[in-house]
């Protein structure tokens, strides 16, 4: 019972889902399952985007289904991780290193801000858009190792603020939790590309969405010298956005 609430509590955290709990929520620890969300979340947007190529399966309208798949997605999120990168945008633009967290706090969207989130809009449609077998399992496990990585950082990094909506993250997580995942989010890809008979996929998606989600946390904390609760939001878009152009080529 206590992890079922931890999961409607990390359900009702990184989604705007219209769930109730009758309870006090307590969010510590919830982290673990952000990997999980990000499966079904992944899956629900795959969902959607199965439904319209068979209700129109017209290749001139790749470009559209893609879009719509995308937003679903935001939708879903509530743009929390969007917000996130974009108010790290914004803190990485400004030279002085002193002001780069006053600034992430600042809810107004500055230019880099703006032009972040719509780089990474446009490199998850054009790329999702360039992909044209398996996207269904490919949206799943790119979600799911996006959260991964931000789960790593939660566990590997200093947390900046004294206070902040992602610092309760910290607490009640164990390394061997996110190694775990890791583990199983590896198993899983490769038993899927064992039924679907795609092994180089399997493989592919699993260092893909790995090397993205450690890289770009790692590069976070270089620049700022850890991490906050924007950067985690920035390590899930980004690695979502990276991991789909990178497969779209490959």
């Amino acid at each position: 019972m206590q992890y079922w609430r931890k999961f409607q509590a990390a359900l009702i955290f990184y989604t705007c889902l219209p769930l109730r709990m009758q309870s006090v929520l307590d969010f510590r620890g919830i982290a673990i399952y952000a990997p999980l969300i990000g499966i079904l979340i992944g899956s629900a947007i795959a969902s959607l985007d199965l439904t319209l190529s068979i209700i129109k399966p017209a290749l001139e309208l790749i470009y559209l289904r893609s879009l719509l798949t995308i937003l679903f997605g935001l939708l879903i999120t509530g743009g929390l991780h969007l917000d996130g990168a974009m108010d790290t945008a914004d803190g990485l633009a400004v030279t002085d290193p002193e002001r780069r967290l006053e600034v992430m706090s600042d809810s107004h969207t500055g230019a880099f801000g703006a032009m972040a989130a719509i780089a990474i809009l446009l490199f998850k449609v054009i790329a999702l858009a360039a992909i044209k077998d398996h996207r269904f399992w490919i949206l799943a496990s790119v979600w799911a190792w996006a959260r991964w990585g931000q789960l790593r950082a939660i566990m590997a990094y200093p947390y900046l603020k004294a206070i902040g909506k992602g610092k309760f993250h910290q607490e009640d997580l164990h390394h061997w939790q996110v190694w775990l995942v890791a583990i199983l989010l590896t198993m899983g890809n490769l038993v899927i590309a064992y039924i679907c008979k795609s092994l180089y996929l399997g493989i592919g998606l699993t260092a893909i969405g790995f090397s993205f989600a450690w890289l770009i946390g790692a590069w976070f904390n270089r620049q700022l010298g850890g991490q906050t609760g924007d950067t985690y939001g920035a390590i899930v878009e980004w690695t979502e956005a990276l991991s789909l152009v990178a497969i779209a080529y490959l």
